[in-house]
Protein backbone atom coordinates (compact mmCIF):
# COMPACT_ATOMS: atom_id res chain seq x y z
CA UNK A 1 0.00 0.00 0.00
CA UNK A 2 2.93 2.38 1.00
CA UNK A 3 4.56 1.46 -2.37
CA UNK A 4 2.09 2.41 -4.29
CA UNK A 5 1.00 5.68 -2.67
CA UNK A 6 4.93 6.56 -3.13
CA UNK A 7 4.33 5.75 -7.13
CA UNK A 8 1.19 7.87 -7.09
CA UNK A 9 2.62 10.83 -6.00
CA UNK A 10 5.57 10.45 -8.19
CA UNK A 11 3.82 10.22 -10.98
CA UNK A 12 1.62 12.96 -10.50
CA UNK A 13 4.92 14.91 -9.88
CA UNK A 14 6.48 14.65 -13.02
CA UNK A 15 3.08 14.85 -14.95
CA UNK A 16 2.86 18.54 -13.11
CA UNK A 17 6.12 18.93 -14.32
CA UNK A 18 5.67 18.15 -17.63
CA UNK A 19 2.73 20.46 -18.28
CA UNK A 20 4.83 22.98 -16.94
CA UNK A 21 7.66 22.44 -20.17
CA UNK A 22 6.96 23.09 -23.01
CA UNK A 23 7.79 21.79 -26.31
CA UNK A 24 8.12 25.16 -28.67
CA UNK A 25 9.74 26.78 -25.68
CA UNK A 26 13.30 24.70 -27.33
CA UNK A 27 15.05 22.39 -25.07
CA UNK A 28 12.17 21.61 -22.59
CA UNK A 29 12.82 25.12 -20.54
CA UNK A 30 9.89 26.24 -18.72
CA UNK A 31 7.71 29.01 -20.25
CA UNK A 32 6.12 31.93 -18.29
CA UNK A 33 2.90 33.20 -19.45
CA UNK A 34 3.13 36.81 -17.84
CA UNK A 35 5.78 39.18 -19.27
CA UNK A 36 7.76 40.98 -16.94
CA UNK A 37 9.42 44.27 -17.72
CA UNK A 38 12.33 43.30 -14.74
CA UNK A 39 13.25 40.51 -13.50
CA UNK A 40 15.44 39.87 -10.30
CA UNK A 41 15.71 36.39 -11.49
CA UNK A 42 19.37 35.47 -13.09
CA UNK A 43 19.55 35.76 -16.88
CA UNK A 44 21.73 33.54 -18.94
CA UNK A 45 24.45 34.87 -20.72
CA UNK A 46 26.84 33.74 -23.86
CA UNK A 47 28.89 31.66 -21.79
CA UNK A 48 25.82 29.95 -19.88
CA UNK A 49 26.69 30.92 -16.42
CA UNK A 50 24.12 32.63 -14.93
CA UNK A 51 24.11 36.55 -13.71
CA UNK A 52 21.86 38.54 -11.71
CA UNK A 53 20.10 41.15 -13.34
CA UNK A 54 18.83 42.82 -10.08
CA UNK A 55 21.14 42.92 -7.32
CA UNK A 56 19.35 44.07 -4.16
CA UNK A 57 15.85 42.64 -3.70
CA UNK A 58 13.39 45.55 -1.65
CA UNK A 59 12.82 42.55 0.91
CA UNK A 60 16.29 41.12 1.32
CA UNK A 61 17.70 41.01 4.28
CA UNK A 62 21.13 42.58 5.44
CA UNK A 63 23.81 41.12 8.24
CA UNK A 64 24.52 44.62 9.19
CA UNK A 65 23.64 44.72 12.63
CA UNK A 66 21.18 47.65 14.15
CA UNK A 67 22.62 50.52 15.57
CA UNK A 68 22.65 50.36 19.09
CA UNK A 69 20.03 52.86 20.52
CA UNK A 70 21.24 55.76 22.39
CA UNK A 71 22.05 55.43 26.23
CA UNK A 72 19.42 57.44 28.30
CA UNK A 73 20.74 60.52 30.07
CA UNK A 74 19.56 61.98 33.56
CA UNK A 75 19.02 65.25 34.29
CA UNK A 76 22.43 67.67 34.27
CA UNK A 77 24.79 67.45 37.27
CA UNK A 78 25.31 71.08 38.97
CA UNK A 79 22.11 72.88 39.38
CA UNK A 80 18.88 72.86 37.92
CA UNK A 81 15.84 74.87 37.26
CA UNK A 82 13.86 72.88 40.38
CA UNK A 83 10.52 71.64 38.61
CA UNK A 84 10.33 68.57 39.21
CA UNK A 85 6.60 65.96 39.31
CA UNK A 86 7.34 62.77 40.70
CA UNK A 87 5.91 59.77 42.24
CA UNK A 88 7.95 57.91 44.71
CA UNK A 89 7.33 54.80 46.21
CA UNK A 90 9.29 53.45 49.25
CA UNK A 91 9.63 49.75 50.63
CA UNK A 92 10.89 49.42 53.81
CA UNK A 93 11.00 45.78 53.82
CA UNK A 94 9.28 42.89 51.87
CA UNK A 95 7.00 42.76 55.12
CA UNK A 96 5.65 46.53 55.21
CA UNK A 97 3.71 48.37 52.69
CA UNK A 98 5.16 50.68 50.71
CA UNK A 99 5.12 54.48 51.25
CA UNK A 100 3.91 56.74 48.54
CA UNK A 101 4.58 60.23 47.91
CA UNK A 102 4.18 62.51 45.59
CA UNK A 103 6.13 65.80 44.82
CA UNK A 104 6.29 68.96 42.66
CA UNK A 105 8.18 71.32 42.68
CA UNK A 106 8.54 75.13 40.77
CA UNK A 107 11.85 76.86 41.06
CA UNK A 108 12.63 74.81 43.99
CA UNK A 109 9.85 75.39 46.07
CA UNK A 110 7.03 72.81 46.48
CA UNK A 111 3.32 73.53 45.28
CA UNK A 112 0.27 72.49 47.15
CA UNK A 113 0.13 69.32 45.17
CA UNK A 114 3.18 67.97 46.85
CA UNK A 115 2.56 64.98 49.73
CA UNK A 116 5.56 64.80 50.84
CA UNK A 117 7.63 64.27 54.18
CA UNK A 118 9.93 66.63 53.85
CA UNK A 119 9.11 68.11 50.51
CA UNK A 120 11.02 71.78 51.02
CA UNK A 121 14.52 70.01 51.66
CA UNK A 122 13.72 67.53 48.39
CA UNK A 123 12.81 70.73 46.34
CA UNK A 124 16.05 72.18 47.16
CA UNK A 125 18.28 69.11 46.72
CA UNK A 126 16.71 68.71 43.50
CA UNK A 127 17.11 72.49 42.38
CA UNK A 128 20.65 72.09 43.47
CA UNK A 129 21.85 68.46 41.58
CA UNK A 130 18.84 66.99 39.71
CA UNK A 131 21.07 63.69 38.83
CA UNK A 132 20.60 62.62 42.43
CA UNK A 133 17.77 60.90 40.69
CA UNK A 134 20.59 59.56 37.54
CA UNK A 135 23.01 57.31 39.97
CA UNK A 136 26.21 57.03 37.72
CA UNK A 137 27.41 53.77 38.74
CA UNK A 138 24.17 51.87 37.83
CA UNK A 139 24.88 49.77 34.84
CA UNK A 140 28.63 50.15 35.06
CA UNK A 141 31.91 48.32 36.13
CA UNK A 142 32.43 50.60 38.93
CA UNK A 143 33.53 48.13 42.02
CA UNK A 144 31.51 48.56 45.05
CA UNK A 145 31.97 47.74 48.82
CA UNK A 146 29.74 44.59 49.67
CA UNK A 147 28.15 45.58 52.33
CA UNK A 148 24.66 45.25 52.98
CA UNK A 149 22.59 48.11 54.13
CA UNK A 150 19.18 46.61 54.35
CA UNK A 151 16.39 45.62 52.45
CA UNK A 152 14.67 49.10 51.42
CA UNK A 153 13.74 49.67 47.96
CA UNK A 154 12.52 53.07 46.23
CA UNK A 155 11.29 53.84 42.74
CA UNK A 156 11.50 57.32 41.20
CA UNK A 157 9.33 58.23 38.11
CA UNK A 158 8.11 61.48 36.58
CA UNK A 159 10.44 64.75 35.62
CA UNK A 160 12.72 66.87 36.60
CA UNK A 161 13.72 69.86 34.63
CA UNK A 162 12.17 68.50 31.40
CA UNK A 163 14.42 65.10 31.67
CA UNK A 164 12.35 62.15 32.55
CA UNK A 165 13.22 60.20 35.68
CA UNK A 166 13.17 56.16 35.84
CA UNK A 167 14.96 55.43 38.96
CA UNK A 168 15.56 52.64 41.34
CA UNK A 169 17.32 52.40 44.44
CA UNK A 170 18.07 49.75 46.95
CA UNK A 171 21.02 49.33 49.60
CA UNK A 172 22.61 45.74 48.84
CA UNK A 173 26.03 47.59 48.33
CA UNK A 174 28.57 50.19 48.98
CA UNK A 175 27.41 51.85 46.05
CA UNK A 176 23.75 51.47 46.19
CA UNK A 177 24.11 53.05 50.00
CA UNK A 178 25.78 56.08 48.50
CA UNK A 179 23.24 56.56 45.74
CA UNK A 180 20.45 56.25 47.87
CA UNK A 181 22.41 58.79 50.98
CA UNK A 182 22.26 61.18 47.92
CA UNK A 183 18.55 60.71 47.42
CA UNK A 184 17.70 60.74 51.08
CA UNK A 185 15.95 64.04 50.75
CA UNK A 186 13.78 62.84 47.85
CA UNK A 187 12.87 59.72 48.75
CA UNK A 188 11.97 60.90 52.19
CA UNK A 189 12.77 60.48 56.06
CA UNK A 190 10.62 57.53 56.51
CA UNK A 191 12.06 54.88 54.39
CA UNK A 192 14.00 53.10 56.99
CA UNK A 193 17.29 54.20 55.94
CA UNK A 194 19.11 57.18 58.36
Amino acid sequence: MRKLLIQMVTVAVSAGLMTACSAGAGGGQPTSSAPSATSSAPSATSTGTATPSDTTAPDTETSVPAPAPPAPTGPPAGPGAGNAELAIMVKPSDTEAALNYTLVCQGGVPSAESKHPGAEAACSALKENPSILSPSTKNTAQACTEQYGGPQTATVTGIVDDTPVDATFTRTNGCEISAWNAAQPVLGSSGGAA
